[in-house]
């Protein structure tokens, strides 16, 4: 099912996100995956490579329920350090665009004192529309 992006102009223009998506079907929604493998290995202490391994496990799921990146329409993403998300905006870019390309979900940052996984730095849970 496609989904519609909703950007009223009485609102700030998003960048990197969308304010809503509107759509019908069936909801998916995906735990909070964190940067690591199927074996349950952080993939890297490096912020950008675990939010990348984050993003590769959820649409994995996506995948699996009958999706793609662009059923996704909402993301909450936890991470430890804001600042350090900020600083890396453009290589958080790069890890975007090969697996979400133009498509840009419903999003929240939440900066957390700490993760279930002590290596974690970033968790990313969604909602996708099937």
């Amino acid at each position: 099912m496609a989904l519609e992006v909703v950007n009223p102009p009485e609102l700030a223009r998003p960048v990197g996100y969308s304010h809503g998506l509107r759509g019908q079907g069936q909801l998916l929604f995906v735990a909070g995956q964190v940067g690591w493998d199927a074996q349950e290995r952080m993939v890297s202490d490096d912020f950008v490579a675990q939010f990348a391994q984050a993003l590769d496990n959820l649409l994995a799921l996506v995948r699996a329920a009958g999706g793609g990146p662009e059923s996704v329409a909402r993301l909450t993403v936890y991470v430890t350090d804001k600042d350090e998300y900020l600083r890396r905006l453009r290589d958080l870019g790069q890890a975007w665009r090969p697996r979400f390309g133009r498509h840009y979900p419903a999003m929240a940052l939440v900066e957390v004192r700490g993760l279930l996984e002590p290596r974690a730095q970033v968790e990313i849970e969604a909602t996708a529309l099937l």
